[in-house]
């Protein structure tokens, strides 16, 4: 299993190509690049460490709380998250854990969260699809302020329709996530969807990349206060459905949405590739 830090190729190496019509670019749909299991366990680990810099940027980090994963593309049973106390905006390559859904930390040698484990072992095992999972819940997020609500997200903005017909609600809240038993329920609330809102908790997103799962997390939030500051002006204006559906549908620019974010983190931080 390949230990080496140096720079995973960007996504923008497979968006350089000669010149085309705008109508006939091809956007690339998952930024993960093809080569060996060391090549894309390297790319998931250093993007990883990267949405952790920029959730720390976005004030998503408060205290130990906190999470995101990506599996290991060699061992689907595994995935690497940060270790317990380590600060989102000090996070490294070499920082991340290797877990398996027995709950082994099998590299590294620092504490898991327990919440992490017990949410992300169930929604791994749950979505073979699914690549990472970001959940985070500090004072600068308006999505905790909208799960205490106990609604979806409504169609009223460009970037909510990320969500239509594509994120659900787990209703139930039963206080910190201890127990792999609540993870499942977790997982059997979000489903088939990008995107679950816990009851009083926050929101929880996943993807096919963690470029698609960071950036769908922070598009969310983003959704949830403009939905939030719209209420309190008046009445928002909803979307029609045929216009909503085919874009809730789309997970076209996820992953690739992502890379202004990677090019903006890893010039001013490149210590998180050590």
């Amino acid at each position: 299993m390949s230990t080496s830090t140096s720079l995973a190729p960007s996504i923008r190496e497979q968006f350089r190509q000669t010149p085309l019509r705008v109508a006939d670019q091809n956007v690339p749909k998952h930024p993960e690049p093809e080569g060996s299991v060391e090549d894309i366990r390297l790319h998931r680990k250093q993007r990883l460490a990267a949405a952790f810099r920029l959730f720390a940027r976005f004030g998503y980090d408060h205290g130990i709380a906190g999470h995101i994963t990506a599996r290991d593309p060699e061992l689907p049973d595994h995935f690497w998250v940060n270790p317990l106390a380590v600060p989102f905006a000090q996070i490294k390559v070499s920082d991340l854990l290797l877990v398996n859904h027995n709950g082994d930390i099998v590299i590294g040698d620092r504490p898991v969260n327990t919440a992490a484990f017990a949410i992300h072992s169930q929604v791994h095992a749950a979505r073979p699809d699914v690549v990472a999972a970001a959940h985070a819940h500090a004072h600068a997020l308006a999505g905790k302020a909208w799960s205490s609500l106990g609604r979806l997200l409504d169609p009223i903005t460009q970037d909510a329709l990320t969500f239509y017909g594509s994120h659900s609600l787990y209703a139930d809240f039963n206080g910190v996530v201890l127990d792999t038993a609540e993870g499942r329920n977790i997982a059997k609330a979000l489903g088939p969807n990008k995107l679950v809102i816990l009851q009083n908790h926050g929101f929880l997103t996943v993807g096919q990349s963690v470029e698609e799962a960071a950036w769908l997390f922070v598009t969310a939030d983003q959704s949830a206060h403009a939905q939030l500051l719209a209420e309190a002006a008046g009445r928002p204006k909803p979307v029609r459905h045929e216009v909503a559906a085919p874009l809730g549908r789309s997970r076209s620019f996820g992953g690739f949405s992502f890379a202004p974010y990677w090019d903006i983190i890893t010039a001013e931080q490149p210590d998180l590739f050590d």
